[in-house]
């Protein structure tokens, strides 16, 4: 289950050398924001990552309209598990990302402008496009409203999580939250992982070592709640064999397809 998603700088030497011996799900190598030298992370990016296992790397490349095209073709030699292009608004911006990415990468969303967040149902024209970001403060910049809205139990921002969330589910993306910048306040960062995980949420952006451990913590699996959805998937097909498919467990009440449905939904968490 990817959990974690820890922004590593692509213009450090230092820090894609720890690439490995990261905590996180995914390292999520950057080439956008806050890289003043494009050119020159690219080329650390490659020459730093080719011959090696990327798995669990995803790559941030600059948006269409600067220089994704020469990210991207340097970047499909590494074989990344993922490239993640950024400022998407149409599903035109979409198609022309798959025809410049490899077909054996999948590719990335980030839902950041108020078309993306709008279209977002729309997004998923190929099964490569697996997963979407919330870039919440670009996105609030796009709808005009002041960053300061991004507060615990601010209603805007919990409309924005929500529709993000179903959204996502509705067209069949894996929704990732979006990355709280305050990496020194790890209680409200704690707060949060656990106000979206209530909602919904199983993944979110790290920006720290210690947001990934938080994460990780918050979104591991339970094995009291994994032993219980194996018990109550195994009793349930066992008395469907049977021609019953609703009954009373002394266990866990009474039992029927949705309970199991649920329990199948926790067990085959992304």
């Amino acid at each position: 289950m990817n959990r974690s998603y820890l922004m590593v700088a692509g213009d450090k030497q230092k820090h894609l050398n720890k690439l490995k011996t990261l905590n996180c799900d995914i390292a999520m190598v950057n080439l956008e924001d806050g890289v003043f030298d494009k050119k020159y992370a690219r080329e650390l990016v490659f020459k730093t990552l080719l011959n090696t296992n990327n798995k669990n790397v995803v790559v941030r490349v600059n948006s269409l309209d600067e220089c994704a095209k020469e990210d991207i073709e340097a970047i499909n030699k590494i074989k990344p598990f993922a490239i993640r292009v950024p400022k998407i608004k149409t599903i035109k911006d979409v198609k022309d990302a798959l025809e410049l990415i490899d077909e054996d990468i999948e590719l990335h969303l980030s839902i950041e402008t108020k078309d993306a967040f709008n279209n977002l149902i729309n997004l998923k024209i190929d099964k490569r496009v697996t997963t979407v970001y919330l870039g919440i403060l670009d996105l609030l910049e796009s709808l005009e409203l002041p960053q300061s809205l991004v507060k615990l139990n601010n209603p805007t921002i919990d409309y924005i999580l929500s529709k993000f969330l179903i959204d996502s589910k509705i067209a069949g993306f894996k929704a990732v939250s979006f990355v709280y910048q305050d990496y020194k306040n790890t209680q409200e960062f704690r707060l949060w992982c656990e106000k979206e995980k209530l909602m919904g949420f199983n993944s979110k952006a790290c920006i720290s070592p210690t947001q990934v451990d938080i994460v990780n913590e918050i979104y591991s699996i339970d094995n009291n709640e994994f032993e219980k959805a194996e018990y109550i998937v195994n009793i349930f097909e066992k008395n469907q064999k049977l021609g019953i498919t609703g009954f009373s467990d002394e266990r866990y009440g009474f039992i029927d397809e949705p309970i199991y449905k649920d329990a199948l939904l926790y067990l085959n968490k992304d």
